[in-house]
């Protein structure tokens, strides 16, 4: 069953106010850290694995020298390092360094406590079932982001004509 238009038009309004009470409260809670708003969402990502930088840019939504700028600056910081492929010497593989692991359970450890504060009049089970629909809707947005990034089903599109 298909979402009734209000009800999409009314979620689009609470992610959007999502986005930028996230977007505030992030803010406001990084100050004092070296590594900026943007540098943290960077080393969050590298923090999941040692990647290629393209890699990096397509699961960021940036473009490849926003990346490079921001992964240059990580490594001013000491906290990311970079070191050839074996599998392609043109490309580069990106991971963090002792200090960046160390920087990174910091902030994350950070930001959990500050969530905890602002989250403190919830229940444990509202807390659970908002991180379970946010799952499925971070979920559903990202397969359909794949979806329209691989271009149009051809099996559909034959269906379509056959039965248009």
């Amino acid at each position: 069953m298909a979402v009734a238009p209000n009800t999409a038009a009314e979620l689009m309004r609470q992610i959007f106010d999502l986005q930028r009470a996230v977007r505030c409260v992030t803010v406001s809670t990084s100050r004092g850290l070296e590594a900026g708003v943007a540098l943290q969402g960077v080393l969050r990502f590298v923090g999941e694995q040692e990647s290629r930088a393209t890699h990096l840019a397509a699961r960021l939504g940036v473009s490849a020298p926003v990346l490079s700028r921001h992964i240059a600056e990580l490594e001013e910081l000491g906290l990311v390092h970079r070191r050839p492929d074996p599998d392609d010497g043109r490309a580069q593989l990106v991971a963090l360094t002792d200090a960046g692991r160390a920087k990174l359970i910091a902030i994350e450890e950070h930001r959990v406590a500050t969530l905890q504060e602002f989250l403190r009049d919830w229940s444990q089970q509202d807390a659970e079932e908002t991180a379970k629909v946010l799952h499925k809707l971070s979920e559903s947005l990202r397969e359909s982001a794949r979806a329209t990034a691989a271009g149009p089903n051809t099996t559909t599109k034959r269906k379509e004509h056959i039965n248009g």
